[in-house]
Order: C-alpha cells, then sequence, then structure tokens
C-alpha cells in the first residue's frame, strides 16, 4: 500500500493510529512515508482534502474502524460534493470475526460511504492491495474528480506480502479530453462577436500549467476572468483578473455580460442557483465540464462540453496563437468597467462600515488582506468570517484559496490547513476562522506543533455564532436569540496551552504587525482578534432574502 501511494507522488498522508490500521503506520515508518497524526478523524480528512485542493491531486487519509471511519465521513460527503480527490483507507473488523460483535466492528462502513463516493470496496486479500490501490487512484483522479474508499479488514493487513512477487499497475490517464475543434472555433467566434464576455473559472486550475494556460488565453482573447472561491488563486497574477463572481452584483446599475464562459464551475450555491443574479439569463452561456450531468442543470447553455476544462482553455490558447484570430483590444473598455464595477462595491462595503470601539469586521479581513504575503495561501472557515472575507480576499497577492464548498460544513478549517500547509511547503498558509468555527477542531494546535506546520490562525471573534445570531434577531425578534452567545474563553490561550503562540489583537493597528510577527517567528500561531457581531456582510443579507447593500428593512421578516 505504502509503495503504491509513493508510486503516484504521495509524500504525505494524514490519520489518526488505531489498531486496525497500525500495520500501515508500521510499513510508513520502514519506508519513510509521513503520516501526520491529527487529533480527530474528522481532521484528518479535511486535511487530505486541503492537500488535495492545493496539489491539485489526490490526498490520503488513513482511517481507523468504527467511530474512526464514522468520524470522517463528513469529509467524503465535503470531498464528494467539491469533487476533491482524496484517498480514504480505512480498518475494519477481521473477516476471520464477521459477525461476532467484535471490536469497532458490525456496520457496513462500504455501504456508508458508497453514496458520498465514487468508488468504495472492500479488499479481501493483501495481494489485491496493489491492483484495486491503483484503481481507486485512478478513479478519484479522472473527471470528475472526487473521493475514493478501500476498506481494508484487520487480518488483511496483517498478513505478509513478498513484494518481490507484487506487480505495479497504471496509477493515472496519460491524458483527458479536450473540446474538438469545430467547438474550440465556435468559442473564438464567439468571443469575437461579444461586447462584454466573461470568463469564471473553478476548480481544475490549480496546477501551474493550467494557471499559464488561462493567462495565455486571456490576454489573447481579452476576455476578463472570474473566479469562485476555489479558482479564485488561479487568477491572480493576471492583468485580465477581476475578482469573486460576486463582484458581478455592485450598487447602482452595472452592465452585464452578454457571453459567460463556464470552466470547470458548476451551476449552484456560488451562481446563485440559477438565479440570473450572478450569471444572467440574457447572456450566452459556454460551459466546459468533465461531467456532463452539470451541462446546463440550472440555466441553458448555448454550448455544453463535456471536456477537461484547464485542457480546453489549453487548447484555445493554442488556437488563439495558431490562427492569428486574437484581438484582445475588443474587449479592454470592458475589462475597464468591469474592474471599476468590482472597486465600487468595495467602496460600497466600506461606506457601510463605520468605526467603532470593537474592530468592525470588515476593517479587519481588509487588514489581513493587505497584510499577507505574496503566494500565500488562504483557508476560510466560519459563516460570518469567510462571507467578510470574501470582500476583500480577492485583492490579497494569494496563490489558493480554500472555502467552504457546495456541503458548507462548518468547522473545516484547521484540518484544511494542515493539509494545506503540508502541500504548500514554505509557502505560507493562512486560516481565517470564526470562533464558532474553530472550536470544533481547537486540539488541532498541537497537531500542528509536533508536526512543525506553523500555520496561522487567525479568530475573527464575536463571541458568537455569528449567522445564527443575526436570522433569530430577524426573523424571530431581539429578544428571541438563544443558544447563540460564545461568550467564555481564550482562542489564543488555548494555543498557548497546547504549545503555539497565541496573540491578543484588539485594536486594528495591531493586526498587521501581529502577522507580520508570526510570519518572522514560524511557529503555529493563534491571532485572536476581537471584531463587532452586529454588523451583517452583504452577501448574508442576500442569503437572508434582502438586497446586497439595501437597508436592513429590505430583509422580509417571518411572523
Amino acid at each position: 500500500m505504502v509503495r503504491t501511494l509513493q508510486r503516484a507522488g504521495v509524500d504525505v498522508a494524514f490519520g489518526l493510529n488505531g489498531a486496525h490500521v497500525d500495520s500501515v503506520f508500521q510499513a510508513a515508518l520502514d519506508s519513510g512515508f509521513r503520516i501526520v497524526d491529527v487529533r480527530h478523524e474528522m481532521n484528518a480528512g479535511h486535511a487530505a482534502e486541503g492537500y488535495a485542493r492545493v496539489r491539485g491531486d489526490i490526498g490520503v487519509a488513513v482511517i481507523t474502524a468504527g467511530g474512526g471511519f464514522t468520524n470522517v465521513l463528513t469529509s467524503m460527503a465535503n470531498a464528494f460534493q467539491d469533487r476533491t480527490p482524496v484517498v480514504y483507507i480505512v480498518g475494519s473488523g477481521p473477516l476471520d470475526q464477521d459477525q461476532m460483535n467484535d471490536l469497532q466492528a458490525g456496520i457496513d462502513q462500504v455501504a456508508m460511504a458508497t453514496p458520498v463516493t465514487k468508488f468504495a470496496h472492500r479488499v479481501t486479500r493483501p495481494e489485491l492491495i496493489p491492483r484495486l490501490l491503483a484503481q481507486a487512484i485512478r478513479i478519484a483522479r479522472s473527471g470528475p474528480q472526487g473521493p475514493v474508499m478501500l476498506d481494508i479488514p484487520w487480518d488483511v493487513l496483517r498478513q505478509s506480502v513478498d513484494l518481490s512477487t507484487v506487480e505495479e499497475y497504471r496509477l493515472s490517464a496519460d491524458a483527458t479530453g479536450t473540446a474538438p475543434e469545430s467547438a474550440l472555433d465556435e468559442i473564438i467566434a464567439l468571443v469575437r462577436n461579444a461586447r462584454r464576455p466573461v470568463a469564471i473559472v473553478g476548480k481544475p486550475f490549480a496546477s501551474p500549467d493550467a494557471r499559464a494556460a488561462l493567462h495565455d488565453f486571456a490576454a489573447s482573447s481579452g476576455v476578463p476572468l472570474l473566479a469562485d472561491y476555489e479558482g479564485l488563486g488561479a487568477i491572480v497574477g493576471s492583468p485580465l483578473g477581476v475578482g469573486l463572481l460576486q463582484s458581478l452584483v455592485s450598487p447602482g446599475e452595472p452592465e452585464r455580460p452578454d457571453l459567460v464562459l463556464m470552466l470547470g464551475i458548476r451551476f449552484g450555491l456560488t451562481t446563485a442557483l440559477g438565479s440570473g443574479t450572478l450569471i444572467p439569463h440574457s447572456a450566452r452561456i459556454v460551459q466546459v465540464d468533465a461531467d456532463a450531468r452539470e451541462l446546463g442543470r440550472l440555466q441553458d447553455v448555448h454550448l455544453g462540453i463535456q471536456a477537461g476544462p484547464a485542457e480546453t482553455v489549453a487548447a484555445l490558447a493554442d488556437r488563439l496563437k495558431a490562427t492569428g484570430t486574437a484581438a484582445p483590444e475588443l474587449h479592454t473598455s470592458w475589462h475597464t468597467q468591469l474592474s471599476k464595477q468590482a472597486a465600487e462595491r468595495m467602496a460600497a462595503v466600506e461606506a457601510m462600515s463605520e468605526h467603532g470601539d470593537v474592530i468592525h469586521p470588515f476593517h479587519a479581513v481588509k487588514a489581513i488582506a493587505q497584510a499577507v504575503p505574496e503566494d500565500v495561501v488562504v483557508v476560510g472557515d466560519g459563516a460570518l468570517t469567510y462571507l467578510w472575507l470574501s470582500e476583500t480576499v480577492a485583492s490579497a497577492p494569494l496563490s489558493h484559496y480554500l472555502c467552504h464548498g457546495y456541503f458548507t460544513s462548518m468547522g473545516i478549517g484547521m484540518g484544511t490547513a494542515v493539509g494545506a500547509k503540508s502541500a504548500a511547503g514554505e509557502t505560507p498558509t493562512i486560516l481565517v476562522t470564526g470562533d464558532g468555527a474553530v472550536g470544533y477542531s481547537l486540539a488541532e494546535f498541537d497537531t500542528m506543533v509536533r508536526a512543525g506546520l506553523p500555520v496561522i490562525v487567525i479568530v475573527l471573534n464575536n463571541q458568537a455564532w455569528g449567522a445564527t445570531w443575526h436570522a433569530q434577531e430577524i426573523i424571530f425578534g431581539q429578544d428571541r436569540v438563544t443558544n447563540n452567545s460564545l461568550a467564555n474563553g481564550s482562542y489564543s490561550g488555548v494555543a498557548r496551552a497546547l504549545g503555539a503562540d497565541g496573540v491578543d489583537v484588539t485594536s486594528l493597528d495591531q493586526l498587521g504587525p501581529s502577522i507580520q510577527a508570526a510570519l518572522a517567528t514560524g511557529r503555529p500561531t493563534c491571532i485572536d482578534v476581537r471584531v463587532s457581531l452586529s454588523p451583517m456582510p452583504p452577501e448574508e443579507r442576500v442569503v437572508m432574502g434582502g438586497l446586497p447593500f439595501g437597508d436592513i428593512s429590505t430583509i422580509p421578516l417571518v411572523s
């Protein structure tokens, strides 16, 4: 198993040791293969996700049986919804004690995992491990990417195998599908004839090669680039990059796109559920996705192409260069207008954010975006926190922005940051989280210390479950807010107790220097920032049924 993972290019896995998988840890020790041991199986899964999302390739979680497996199910579901290629290797009770009420046994782990994985299978003989693990890796890597699980019983893992007799199996395809030439020509013609085209990019552009091809396409065509959260790092560094997709909604009467190229981004939550708010119903839409089920899911598309988005963009860039059909100057004024709209949105949020005795969360996230270093990996967690962060993070010089995906699971940040830092190497990794979200996994400060992973965790601490607090105020009234207060304790104090550094920030002028000082130490650090609870970010207003820049009275009340 370990040799197959090494052949696949995996240099670290994540897990929490238990008797059912101890053989894997022993083999890793003999092979010099690193396993970062976390404090909760949930975070082993999320760390594998973070690793995969930064690398653009598979992450691996090694999980013990029973409660260990059920603890990681949330991560499986999260990876499945977000199409993240994670290989979950899970122990189970010994075959020869099946149905004997044995330790951490008695549940059908394969049946439970099947709805939230691309492939779930039980391995019944040790000699099958190389073939079935290779098959699982191929499935995880193939489009649309996603999680896979191998259930391996305790007695299978404890048997001995002569490695000299083990065959090696293929671990990936040599190439993936690209749009046909006729479709490429049609896309180029649509771009030439459009007045206001945009390209919205998503997850498939994690690798440097994919990003370089995207920037070439933008430069050759003049098409402005927007992104969902997962694609934001891909557009940073391109002169045609504008920001997150939500910047299409700004105050006043912004111009709307007439052509939208959806490149690896799906209809759903990040596109306002097909309402037309972000992607106009009047626009022509070209959608390129590895999964044909996603083509036109919520809005009609003019051209739906089942192909690799990154490969198709590379082919488009090459075709524009070869045919001499590039005319980027056609869309210069449109890019200028889009950038102006994004700036107007930022100014509108700034105007809503008054200075007070307690730090306004918008001012906090603006200071964070200004203080982070080049190529930083930013992880966002927590409801209000990520909604505020999304207003400023596009101005940061980041390489990856890892936030809640389609499953929108809270508390993923600590585990994701552990995996992201493991993949990023010397590149700084900063988690910006809420006080509610960080509470799921405070013990992972210990993991960061033991594993030598200097993640900076910035907690925007409003002493509440802020989003549900606001929802109860609006729907039921201020006197009906219940079970949402988080007024106790010190998150920086917890970090210090677990061997990390802890800093308290109570004024805005302390925040930037605190980030710089934490980066200089090279140690895991918690920066506990006291922020105001009352402000509502624009996107929360939208979720509550109002307008992003309207008065709070525009949100309908429920009697």
